[in-house]
């Protein structure tokens, strides 16, 4: 495959992509805030936090917050966890107030307070539970339908054949796997063998399906190579797009020239760290901004010699003027 070709337009159904390099939905990261700056870096698309089907029915606030899309955010895309059809079937009507292109229904997400749900990974059990949410989506026709998926429980109920096939005939139009099970939560190596095969397995039983590919994507060359070893359609960024948006456009450059740009150097992310501050007091207010900070700040300086100081400093900041100061005390600085 070569080099040019792996950095491609994506269309499902009638919604068109310009790239194929999108960021995966974090619960309590992929705000507006981040999604700004990824967008922004070279992001083609870039997913909410995951969103309660429950929540969305009773029309909750802090429901409602996480729909608000970016400023610079022309395709909204919403992934919802529930445990079952009716849920999200309730879920509708609300929904259809929101300008949504794209909806990803979790049944990947490992944390034990969704499980005990029936959400997230618990969904892995019930094929047929996968399908009949999935149909009731694809019906009510407010956008494409993805689902988001792992290898399967636990190494010994590796599934992920089957619950694509569920969510196929229910009419999801593309498939994201997490190239792990349920009980590795994100431990271990991803399997990107097993993103090869369900690929194939796509090719000869539901063409018209995308896949992309998660799991230890943490630079530009961890891109290419999921690409050109699985022929995934796309990759989605996770942990590795965390205090690391400029991921985006170094991965765009390497699959488009094959040229890999220097990392950012630590004045770029002291930068980068702060300006996702602004973005964060300008949605909820300084000291609230400076607390949903905190847990972006160490993966932005995380690397930089010199840092470990510094982290202490970023988690007890309460105000903007205290970030830039412990930014300060980096070598370089904000120079």
């Amino acid at each position: 495959m070569s080099t040019q070709s792996l950095y491609r337009p994506i269309t499902i159904g009638p919604v068109h992509i310009e790239g194929n390099l999108f960021l995966a939905p974090l619960a309590g990261y992929t705000d507006r805030s981040m999604r700004f700056l990824a967008l922004e870096q070279g992001a083609n698309l870039s997913y909410t936090e995951m969103v309660s089907a429950e929540g969305l029915a009773r029309n909750s606030k802090p429901t409602k917050l996480l729909l608000r899309p970016a400023d610079n955010e022309t395709l909204l895309a919403v992934q919802l966890f529930g445990p079952k059809a009716s849920v999200f079937e309730r879920s509708l009507e609300n929904l259809s107030h929101h300008r949504v292109a794209l909806i990803d229904i979790n049944c990947g997400c490992p944390v034990p307070k969704v499980i005990k749900t029936g959400a997230g990974s618990a969904l892995l059990r019930s094929a047929q539970t996968i399908y009949e949410i999935v149909s009731v989506m694809t019906k009510a026709r407010l956008a494409p339908v993805s689902v988001k998926i792992r290898l399967g429980w636990d190494a010994k109920s590796i599934n992920y054949r089957e619950t694509t096939d569920a969510a196929v005939q229910g009419g999801a139009l593309m498939i994201t796997m997490h190239a792990r099970t349920k009980t590795m939560g994100y431990a271990g190596q991803a399997d990107w063998e097993a993103l090869a095969d369900l690929k194939s397995y796509l090719k000869a039983t539901a063409p018209h399906v995308l896949l992309f590919g998660s799991g230890d994507l943490f630079s530009p060359s961890d891109a290419q190579k999921m690409l050109q070893q699985t022929g995934v359609d796309g990759i989605m960024f996770a942990r590795g797009a965390l205090g690391n948006p400029f991921i985006f456009a170094q991965s765009r450059q390497l699959l488009q020239t094959g040229l890999l740009s220097p990392l950012p150097t630590a004045s770029e992310r002291t930068q980068m760290l702060l300006k996702h501050l602004n973005l964060l007091i300008k949605d909820v207010g300084e000291e609230a901004g400076c607390t949903l900070m905190r847990k972006h700040a160490a993966h932005y300086v995380k690397g930089i010699p010199g840092s470990s100081s510094v982290k202490q400093a970023l988690v007890q900041a309460r105000s903007y003027a205290e970030y830039k100061e412990a930014c300060s005390l980096l070598p370089l600085g904000l120079s």
